[in-house]
């Protein structure tokens, strides 16, 4: 049976310059006395953009790390039960909104009732628009990110105007921009072509991929738009295909590229987006028969090469083009440590390993050290 399931969201606003009047009509949607959450490189963003028009403001909130460690949100839900928020403003990127629905779901668990949360998104994985978040718990001898789902915790209220991408480092935009590709393809786990997530995945990456296929070489963003090299609706372009690629979060499920990053990211360290940039392309051609002709869906040439060939072919061309990381080498992580990366997949994300097929576990071992 094919099943669309539709999350609790009141309204999405796009479009250029109009973030400062969006945010001062949050009242219109319940969302009174809010609590901004964000981080301190975010802070002229903030104090320029959405303190001067929020009209019932209850502070800001920036002791937020990468992957919402579980000290971090406990500090922020002690943070909104001090300053007697009603709803949160989440200003950045898949951290940020992470840790605003891990505290709007304790809140709950605490008193009763959800904080609303409004997202202000500054990367491009589309976080904003799903239930799901995950909690990085340090308290054991390993640290690891457990992934929840909320629905309640989705945002009320997204907003997408360039201006909150204009100024983000461009590594974590570009970046964030495989992961949320990441997230069209692997949403095809558990849906046929005809579902809406197929048909606006497919759009999301065309749209994606025509925009970074064309980004200049090692160059800030704002750079780049003031040599005419990119404008601003190429960003807002960007936003868009984000959506696109996670338009039905609640119909969809996620697979191993998704699991590795989270192992990769919550468990050692590296940056979230970073981890699709090296596990997005191998996972497809490794989970090729898997996926099998749903990938057809993403092919720009039908019939020249297989499908899941030419998608990674596109993708990890990009990731070089842009200058991304393409392996865990890239980054401080020893690769005597491969074996608990996997032992963690095996253990916490058996469904997700079986993708690979038969001998998954030894092709797991195999795609991994491939990825260093």
């Amino acid at each position: 049976m094919n099943q669309y399931n539709c999350l609790p969201q009141d309204g999405v606003f796009w479009g250029e310059h109009i973030l400062q009047s969006t945010v001062s009509r949050l009242g219109d949607y319940q969302m009174g006395r809010a609590i901004t959450f964000t981080v301190e490189a975010l802070t002229k963003l903030n104090q320029t953009h959405v303190q001067p028009n929020l009209k019932h403001g209850a502070g800001t909130f920036t002791e937020l790390p990468a992957h919402a460690p579980d000290t971090a949100v406990q500090k922020g839900l002690d943070a909104c039960l001090g300053a007697g928020a009603d709803s949160i403003i989440a200003l950045g990127g898949g951290s940020v909104l992470d840790a605003a629905k891990a505290v709007s779901h304790l809140h709950h668990e605490k008193t009763g009732r959800f904080l609303p949360i409004a997202a202000l998104p500054t990367t491009l994985s589309g976080s904003e628009f799903s239930h799901y978040f995950g909690i990085t718990e340090t308290d054991g001898a390993q640290k690891f990110k457990r992934s929840y789902a909320v629905r309640e915790t989705v945002p009320k209220v997204v907003v997408i105007d360039p201006v909150l991408v204009l100024d983000t480092p461009r590594a974590l935009l570009l970046s964030s921009a495989i992961k949320g590709m990441d997230h069209a393809v692997e949403g095809m786990r558990k849906v046929t072509r005809e579902h809406p997530h197929a048909i606006m995945a497919a759009s999301g990456v065309a749209r994606f991929l025509k925009v970074l296929e064309k980004w200049p070489k090692a160059m800030q963003t704002r750079e780049a738009i003031d040599k005419g090299l990119v404008t601003t609706s190429d960003l807002l372009q960007l936003q868009l295909a984000a959506w696109q690629c996670y338009f039905s979060p609640a119909s969809v499920i996620y697979g191993l590229s998704h699991r590795i990053g989270h192992i990769l990211g919550g468990s050692f360290g590296l940056p979230h987006s970073a981890t699709s940039c090296i596990t997005l392309a191998p996972v497809i051609r490794a989970c090729a028969d898997f996926y099998g002709d749903k990938l057809d869906i993403f092919s720009a040439r039908p019939g020249e090469d297989d499908a899941a060939t030419q998608l990674a072919g596109r993708i990890s061309g990009v990731v070089k083009s842009l200058g991304l990381p393409d392996r865990v080498g890239a980054f401080d992580l020893d690769k005597a440590r491969l074996p608990e990366v996997a032992m963690l997949l095996k253990k916490n994300y058996p469904n997700e390993v079986a993708d690979l097929g038969a001998g998954a576990t030894a092709k797991l071992d195999a795609l991994l050290e491939s990825l260093w």
